[in-house]
C-alpha cells in the first residue's frame, strides 16, 4: 500500500478518536479527575466511554485478526509478551499518578492541545520530557544489563 494511504488513515483514524473524546467530553481533566474521586464527586461517565471502547474492541479485534495481514500494513504488531511484571506494575502506577495528578490521559491531552493555553502546554511539555526520559533511561539501563550479562558469562568460560 502506498504511504499515501497510510498516512490518510491514520489521519482519519486520529480525528475519529479526537472527535469522540471531545463529544465524550473526555478532554476536560475535571471529568478525569471525577472519576477518580470515587468518595467525593465521583463521575462514572469515564467507566461508559471506556466501556464502549472496550466492547468495540472485543468484537472488532478477532475479526480484523482473522485476514492474513493488515490492509494497510505488511503484518499485525501484537505484543509477545503477555504477562505481568515489574516493569508493568510500576509503569502502571506511574502512569495512575500522574493521569489522577493531571487529569489528562495521554489521547485526550493531545487532543486538548487544541485549546492552546498555558495549562495544557505545560502538561504536554512534561509528559514529552518524561516519556523520551523514561525511554533513554530505560535504553541505558537495557544496555547496562547486557553488558554486565556478557562481563559475567566472559568470566564463567
Amino acid at each position: 500500500m502506498t504511504q499515501s494511504k497510510s498516512l490518510a488513515a491514520a489521519l482519519f483514524a486520529g480525528i475519529l478518536f479526537g472527535f469522540g473524546l471531545s463529544v465524550a467530553q473526555m478532554i476536560d481533566p475535571a471529568k478525569v479527575v471525577n472519576f477518580l474521586d470515587i468518595f467525593g464527586t465521583w463521575d462514572p461517565s469515564l467507566a461508559f466511554v471506556m466501556g464502549g471502547g472496550l466492547i468495540v474492541n472485543a468484537i472488532a479485534t478477532p475479526l480484523i485478526l482473522k485476514r492474513g495481514k493488515p490492509v494497510l500494513a505488511e503484518l499485525f504488531r501484537i505484543p509477545g509478551k503477555s504477562q505481568v511484571d515489574r516493569r508493568i506494575v510500576i509503569g502502571g502506577v506511574l502512569f495512575g499518578a500522574g493521569w489522577g495528578l493531571a487529569g489528562y490521559c495521554p489521547g485526550p491531552m493531545i487532543t486538548s492541545l487544541s485549546f492552546v493555553d498555558g495549562s495544557i502546554l505545560t502538561i504536554f511539555t512534561a509528559y514529552v520530557v518524561g516519556t523520551l526520559g523514561a525511554k533513554f533511561g530505560l535504553a541505558k539501563y537495557e544496555d547496562y544489563k547486557h553488558q554486565k550479562h556478557q562481563a559475567n558469562e566472559a568470566c564463567v568460560g
